[in-house]
């Protein structure tokens, strides 16, 4: 059998990059115990030296600039190199100032991207010692008036370093693997000039109070405040001036790209493309156009997918019925954060309108079904009244009708085979049924012999010839006679039908009793509750006058004198 292997496994990289995320307090607060040893104790000494290139090493272990496990390029590695002779070389109280300065700004412009509670608890007590170690410690070096008293020199040797040692117990939850800590550019520039005129302002301070330290840094802090008010009121004033916030505004919203042309590319890609998947997919590959988004995974209801290349640095955004996680090469900053979640809403709010419009073209077409079958529905219900009609004359002829009765059923049954065929025509393509035009004296004389055996009476104006030469639609006329009288048989006992051939005026007159207030204004706008049917046959009715030309109205509503009226349009 072959030997085993007595060598020890060398770990990862990937190993390695985990064992330093997951310790990133850790290295945090030897850091800072490494820079108080040196500049406390250590300062001007070989050994104050190596202490600060063991400091800028623990540094290197947490920064946040680029990820540890990463292959250094030979320009990173060069300004590795310089950042840590420049820092142990040097070794003089202003270099040591201006690094302290440099670590408050990027400590403190990470705290607004840390979401976790100990990690924003552990860079706000590093913030706070460096602030402390700069102003107690090393500005009074500067401005040759070092600490005498004994007990803030205790307090700065043995009170200060509890500060870092309580970094070190900070419970913080592991960051993953090659994660960043978010600094913001601007947050940290605004951090380190701030810091910058502190410092530099109780320096000329020193000068002008004789050598009152105190006095210049309480005034130095009372400047500082006081400019601060001013910026705060000038963010959002109240005499009408837009302010600062115009600035920020144009800062937030140009993070990378030009943001106009970003918006007006979206909007010509909603135009054109009408169904939510390819716009969804148009829209991302133009997001991923972006100089800093290297990939995209979207999940919606209906499916999901992803673009480009995935990685550990991602945002996650959930806008209506759209989840979208956005793979950046870095870890994002407040700004862009704050930037990608409105360009991500602008994403799922036009998706979730292109979702609506699917639903509506859908509703409308199911909507356009129903309301043929139900027009059609009442159509061929009207035929089989008329051929009931028939079938009760046929079963109880009176005497010496025999002849009659076979002259109407050899008018009637061909009328009605025409009106089925048309029907069906219609249920098979409605749209390209072409409408058939009769002449007046010659439907109304159909009209009059379909209800020849019913309780209606009827009743002919403009009997000359100038009504026998016009014509009208039969069908539409068909179908809304037959609804008007087939309603009006169904409330009252007595029927009159009226049509003046000259005008096209149909009128149905019933002695029921009136249409509801509530109902009537609703009769021909939308449909009805109905006991007796489905409630569209009015409103069906009313529409298919109106694609004729004419309009069907309630023109009388009185107990006992209800009229219905098919006119032509005004």
């Amino acid at each position: 059998m072959p030997a085993e292997s007595t060598q020890p496994t060398q770990p990862t990289p990937e190993a390695r990059s985990r064992f330093v995320a997951r310790h990133g307090h850790l290295w945090l607060g030897l850091m800072l115990l490494t820079l108080h040893a040196a500049t406390v104790w250590g300062m001007g000494t070989v050994w104050g030296s190596a202490l600060l290139l063991a400091h800028f090493g623990l540094f290197l272990l947490w920064q946040p600039l680029w990820q540890g496990d990463g292959e250094l390029r030979p320009s990173q590695a060069l300004l590795v190199i310089a950042l840590g002779i420049l820092l142990a070389a040097v070794n003089n109280w202003w270099a040591i100032a201006v690094w302290l300065a440099a670590l408050v700004s990027v400590i403190g412009g990470g705290v607004p991207g840390l979401s976790q509670r100990g990690q924003r608890l552990a860079s706000l007590l590093a913030a706070l010692y460096l602030l402390a170690l700069l102003l107690i410690w090393v500005v009074p070096q500067l401005a040759g008036e070092p600490p005498a008293d004994t007990t803030l020199i205790a307090l700065v040797r043995y009170g200060l370093p509890l500060i870092a040692f309580a970094i070190l117990f900070v419970r913080a939850a592991p960051a993953r693997a090659g994660s960043l800590i978010a600094v913001d550019v601007f947050y940290s520039l605004m951090l380190f000039l701030l810091v910058a005129a502190l410092v530099l302002g109780s320096l000329v301070l020193v000068r002008t109070n004789q050598g009152q330290y105190l006095l210049a840094l309480a005034q130095t802090l009372m400047m500082i405040a006081a400019a601060l008010v001013v910026l705060s009121w000038l963010m959002s004033p109240t005499a009408g001036f837009a302010g600062l916030n115009q600035l920020l505004s144009r800062y937030l919203m140009s993070v990378g790209l030009p943001f106009e042309q970003w918006v007006q590319r979206l909007a010509e890609i909603a135009e054109h493309e009408t169904e939510p998947r390819r716009f969804l997919d148009a829209a991302l590959e133009h997001m991923l156009a972006l100089p800093w988004v290297i990939g995209l995974r979207w999940e919606t209801p209906l499916g999901s997918g992803h673009y480009g290349r995935l990685n550990e640095h991602y945002a996650e955004f959930v806008t209506d019925d759209l989840k979208l996680n956005i793979h950046t090469r870095w870890a994002l900053s407040p700004a862009m954060l704050l930037h990608v979640k409105l360009l991500a809403q602008m994403i799922g709010h036009f998706h979730a309108a292109k979702l609506r419009e699917q639903m509506q073209r859908r509703d409308a077409y199911t909507q356009a079904i129903h309301e043929t079958g139900s027009r059609l529905t009442h159509d061929v219900k009207n035929l089989l009244q008329s051929l009931h009609s028939l079938c009760a004359a046929a079963q109880d002829p009176a005497p010496g009708q025999s002849a009659a009765l076979l002259a109407l059923m050899q008018r009637q049954l061909p009328q009605i085979t025409q009106r089925l065929a048309t029907t069906l025509d219609k249920l098979g393509a409605p749209a390209q049924t072409p409408s058939r035009q009769t002449g007046a004296h010659v439907w109304w004389d159909a009209l009059r012999q379909r209800y020849a055996y019913r309780n209606v009476h009827f009743t002919l104006h403009g009997n000359g010839e100038s009504g026998a030469q016009n014509s009208l639609p039969a069908e539409a006329f068909d179908s809304i006679a037959d609804n008007l009288i087939e309603n009006a048989l169904r409330k009252a006992a007595e029927v009159q039908v009226t049509f003046d051939a000259v005008r096209l005026t149909l009128t149905v007159r019933d002695s029921g009793e009136a249409v509801a207030k509530a109902l009537a204004g609703q009769l021909f706008a939308s449909p009805v509750k109905s006991s007796a049917g489905l409630g569209v046959g009015l409103y069906h009715a009313a529409r298919l006058a109106t694609q004729h030309g004419f309009a069907l109205t309630l023109a009388v509503n009185e107990p006992g004198d209800v009229r219905f009226q098919l006119a032509a349009e005004i």
